[in-house]
C-alpha cells in the first residue's frame, strides 16, 4: 500500500511562490507516476501537473504552464511542485496521487490514479 503525504501549503500573496512536497512511503516509489491535482470550493477537481516514474516526462494544465514546475527525487521518495507567480485563482486544496504505468515515461492528468494523499491548502490572497 502506497501512502502519500503532502506538505508545503500555506497563505501567500499574489505573485508569491510556494513549493509543495509529496512524500511517499513505498520503496517502490520509482515505479509510480505522480500527479498533482487541486480542488477549489464549489469546483470540480482538476489536474495540475504530473511526472512520469522516470522523471523524463511531465505534463501541465494550461492554466499553470510557465508558472509551475514539477520534479521528483526518487532517492528521497518525494515529488515537488514549485509554484511561482501565484494568482488568487490558484487557491485550492492540492492533492498528490500515484499510479503505475507500463511505460516509465508516461503520465496523464485525465487518467485514474490509485493512491491519494490527504491534501494541503494553498491560499493566495493579499
Amino acid at each position: 500500500q502506497l501512502q502519500l503525504v503532502e506538505s508545503g501549503g500555506g497563505l501567500v500573496q499574489p505573485g508569491g511562490s510556494l513549493r509543495l512536497s509529496c512524500a511517499a512511503s513505498s520503496v517502490t516509489f520509482d515505479y509510480y507516476a505522480i500527479g498533482w491535482f487541486r480542488q477549489a470550493p464549489g469546483k470540480e477537481r482538476e489536474g495540475v501537473s504530473c511526472i512520469s516514474s522516470s522523471g523524463g516526462s511531465t505534463n501541465y494544465a494550461d492554466s499553470v504552464k510557465g508558472r509551475f514546475t514539477i520534479s521528483r527525487d526518487n532517492a528521497k521518495n518525494t515529488v515537488y511542485l514549485q509554484m511561482n507567480s501565484l494568482k488568487p485563482e490558484d487557491t485550492a486544496v492540492y492533492y498528490c496521487a500515484a499510479r503505475p504505468y507500463t511505460s516509465r515515461n508516461m503520465c496523464g492528468l485525465t487518467h485514474v490514479y490509485n493512491y491519494w494523499g490527504q491534501g494541503t491548502q494553498v491560499t493566495v490572497s493579499s
